[in-house]
């Protein structure tokens, strides 16, 4: 019989999702359309919840954001972040309001909060890992942003596949030149006091690497003119010849309009007026 290889969470996993989600390799729809149609749809979803307080709307609105996350092919890495992330703020926030004598309309809101940000990550989810250092990048410099944004968002989207791996290889050197304890401990709690350690002092060695590698890429991008071809009319011209605005653009950006006002439409379909900002009144 034929063994079936799956995936394990690992370093090397963990790192191999990182380059997924920086250079967008999944592919989905969102990795097809102009990047500025996409910063487009991201502002109109992640805007969209804080303009109301029903929870009708809210979840709306948070079923669209998860049918985004679908559509963008999100990674298990960046989604199991997400889960568990809103899952522990709910729990949190659930056991501190009832800790300190909370009722219902503290869940009510807690409820609501959670609701908007939850709808506003799965935006964030669903766009930037649809779009390389390079759309973003060049999706920034076509909308007039400063040149050392463009530029900075953009190494930063490369630099963190690259930080990771030079972690693991000082995490692993460390390890190979330190000695396991002699005796493990109840629950081996020595050797995982020794990864910690491990763990901690390996991001010195990674702060000297990443100054070496800043001052490198710096040089060796204005000895072939970035900041000129960046500032020039004809080398922005140039560089940003290849954006188009396609007819899947304008649909998939007016068809989330359409969905975001169906959303604000529904407590009108049911006969629900909206609750005011400040809560009922008194």
């Amino acid at each position: 019989m034929t063994r079936r290889t799956h995936d394990v969470l690992s370093v090397e996993w963990v790192r191999l999702e990182l380059l997924r989600t920086a250079y967008s390799t999944r592919g989905g729809l969102f990795s097809r359309m102009d990047p500025r149609a996409v910063l487009a749809w991201y502002v109109l979803l992640a805007l969209a919840p804080w303009f109301t307080h029903d929870t009708a709307v809210l979840i709306g609105l948070f079923v669209l954001g998860a049918i985004a996350v679908v559509l963008a092919r999100v990674g298990p890495l960046v989604l199991g972040l997400f889960l568990v992330g809103l899952l522990g703020n709910v729990l949190g926030l659930l056991v501190a309001s009832l800790f300190f004598g909370g009722d219902l309309g503290t869940l009510a809101a807690l409820a609501e909060l959670n609701l908007k940000l939850g709808a506003v990550s799965m935006a964030s989810m669903a766009a930037f890992v649809s779009l390389d250092p390079e759309k973003l990048s060049d999706a920034l410099l076509s909308l007039r942003a400063p040149e050392l944004l463009a530029f900075g968002v953009s190494y930063g989207y490369r630099m963190l596949p690259i930080l990771v791996d030079e972690y693991v290889t000082v995490f692993e050197g460390q390890r190979l030149r330190h000695a396991p304890p002699p005796r493990p401990g109840i629950l081996g709690w020595r050797v995982i006091l020794q990864w910690c350690t491990l763990a901690v002092t390996a991001f010195s060695p990674i702060m000297l690497n990443v100054a070496g590698t800043v001052r490198t890429t710096v040089e060796a991008l204005e000895t072939r003119g970035f900041t000129y071809a960046a500032a020039n009319p004809q080398g922005r011209r140039l560089r940003l010849a290849h954006l188009r605005i396609t007819a899947l653009d304008v649909l998939v950006v007016a068809a989330s309009a359409l969905a975001i006002a169906a959303c604000y439409a529904i407590p009108g379909l049911l006969g629900v007026s909206p609750a005011p900002p400040g809560g009922a009144a008194g």
